[in-house]
């Protein structure tokens, strides 16, 4: 397995102070010491205090290894968002093991190429989550996977030759004295390969090693004064990188405690913010957005913090969010292979606050450029790029991929498009695949989904091209109405028309949907809704 990680790249990230040579699972160890009755993670079916989180890790990391999980191999877990999956994580630590977190929205195909490519030797699975039959959909793919050694099944039976999770962590313990070392994670060594969402092209295995992971999270943690006596509510994916991240590396980091959501819904999140005293949680556009607007007559003032990546936040949401919920919003810019980049503190200035994604995190670069590579001026548009301590060490054997994600002098070309003001703060305005040309120019989309967004009829707004023989391509606005609404391409243009947007930038074509195809992680596949636009095009209805 080759990585890009170099002598002089861990001398530096060392010397500097961002990488710190530790570990999740020596962590594990001193919150079991330190507060052992104090919660840890709960689910929708359990609570684990730290040191009943450290035995069942324990008890996990000596059954997988009895089932033969090697230092160096790969343990893909396909769960939702269950204490069962921070078990794994942190057992795989112990053993030195990679995992593999994978969403469970992923199907037959997504699995094999994934454990296919990474060899896995064991994989988790539910018996069944949300109607579907995860157990038997990966038996089924057991015979493509030659070095699948074991399935292993959570909350339910598995057909044949599957095993039950729940007998490899209720094992009885050893006594200490008879127990031998386990091996541990080398901080630079890989500990987790979790592959992009997929906007396009072939998903990529991203690899991070503990060094790597915990240098960003440290720094959001002075960024957005975070502590132990926070409560977490994750309702992203725990197989997807923000909820691996903040729901499980952040908690075992600070010993603070994270409450699962294993399937989103706005009433059972205003009841456990209220139950649980929440006070921040993470996630894309729509947990935030329905949060905003439900209404809800639950207690919410235990909020106090909102971290908002993982796609473009509206500018109106920002300011809607925390005059309704009272709470602050730091919006935020990422990606699988970089973790948290930029954000913005709890005292940032309003119009930076509303207008921006906030600066880089300590440890963290970033520059905008032109096509030539060379910085443009605060204020212009161009390519996003960037590198630093949580940069990612290279994609899972595929050596020609990591070196075209790259500059020839190290810097990551990140695919956003984005500007950045005089203070440093940068401001995301899309896809560099998501430009529109129109006749030669750029039609910048999130200003003007950020403007229809604050239309009263609009609940979620996405700008996408579509073909145009003269112009080369021409704006359509892919809408999801607000309940018991519907809208017109006339209302569209008069509405911007208000709003005195130059009219170059007027969609000039409609279509209502009911929701929008997203990734597990909440962005907009908008490569499936131009595909949607060219078959309405060409079979009107």
């Amino acid at each position: 397995m080759e990585t890009t990680l170099t002598d002089a790249r861990i001398r530096d990230m060392v010397g500097a102070g961002h990488w710190r040579n530790e570990s999740l699972e020596a962590h594990l160890d001193r919150w079991a010491r330190e507060r052992p009755a104090r919660t840890a993670f709960v689910d929708g079916r359990a609570r684990y205090t730290w040191q009943e989180l450290a035995r069942a890790v324990d008890r996990a990391a000596r059954g997988l290894g009895a089932l033969g999980l090697e230092r160096g191999r790969v343990l893909s877990c396909q769960l939702p968002n269950w204490n069962e999956s921070v078990v794994l994580f942190l057992a795989a630590l112990r053993l030195g093991a990679i995992v593999n977190p994978i969403p469970p929205t992923y199907r037959a195909s997504e699995l094999r190429f994934m454990l296919g490519l990474l060899r896995s030797q064991v994989a988790v699975v539910p018996a069944h989550f949300r109607g579907f039959d995860h157990a038997g959909m990966l038996a089924a793919l057991e015979p493509a996977l030659p070095a699948l050694r074991h399935v292993l099944v959570a909350r339910g039976a598995g057909p044949e030759g599957t095993r039950p999770l729940e007998a490899l962590l209720g094992e009885p313990e050893e006594t200490r004295a008879d127990r031998e070392p386990l091996p541990g994670t080398d901080p630079n060594a890989v500990h987790e390969v979790v592959f992009t969402s997929g906007t396009t092209g072939e998903p990529k295995g991203v690899m991070h090693t503990q060094n790597t992971t915990l240098s960003l999270l440290h720094r959001a943690i002075e960024r957005l004064e975070l502590s132990d006596r926070d409560v977490m509510l994750m309702a992203s994916t725990v197989g997807h990188q923000t909820g691996f991240l903040f729901g499980y590396c952040l908690t075992v980091l600070l010993g603070a405690t994270t409450v699962w959501m294993d399937v989103w819904s706005v009433e059972e999140g205003a009841r456990l913010i209220e139950a649980e005293g929440v006070t921040l949680s993470m996630g894309a556009t729509p947990f935030l957005r329905d949060l905003t607007y439900a209404g809800s007559r639950r207690d919410l003032r235990s909020l106090r913090l909102f971290i908002a990546a993982g796609a473009p936040i509206p500018r109106a949401l920002v300011r809607d969010a925390r005059e309704r919920l009272g709470c602050v919003v730091s919006a935020g810019w990422g990606m699988t292979e970089n973790g948290l980049c930029t954000c913005n503190g709890l005292r940032d200035p309003e119009e930076k606050i509303y207008g921006s994604d906030g600066v880089p995190l300590p440890g963290v670069e970033v520059r905008v450029v032109d096509d030539a590579g060379d910085d443009v001026e605060p204020g212009v548009e161009g390519e996003l790029v960037s590198r630093g301590c949580s940069h990612f060490v290279g994609y899972y054997e595929r050596p020609a991929f990591t070196a075209e994600a790259h500059t020839a002098d190290g810097w990551f070309r990140t695919g956003d498009r984005a500007t950045r003001d005089g203070d440093g703060y940068v401001a995301i305005t899309g896809r560099a695949k998501d430009i529109i040309i129109r006749g030669g120019e750029n039609i910048p989309i999130v200003e003007v989904e950020n403007l229809l967004y604050t239309h009263p009829k609009i609940a979620g707004v996405a700008i996408v091209a579509m073909f145009d023989p003269r112009l080369g391509e021409r704006a359509c606005a892919v809408v999801v109405p607000r309940e018991g609404q519907t809208l017109t391409l006339a209302e569209v243009v008069g509405f911007l028309e208000q709003h005195e947007l130059a009219r170059q930038k007027f969609p000039e074509r409609l279509e209502l949907v009911s929701e929008f195809p997203t990734t597990p992680s909440g962005k907009v596949q908008k490569y499936r809704l131009r595909d949607l636009v060219i078959k309405r095009m060409e079979n009107p209805a």
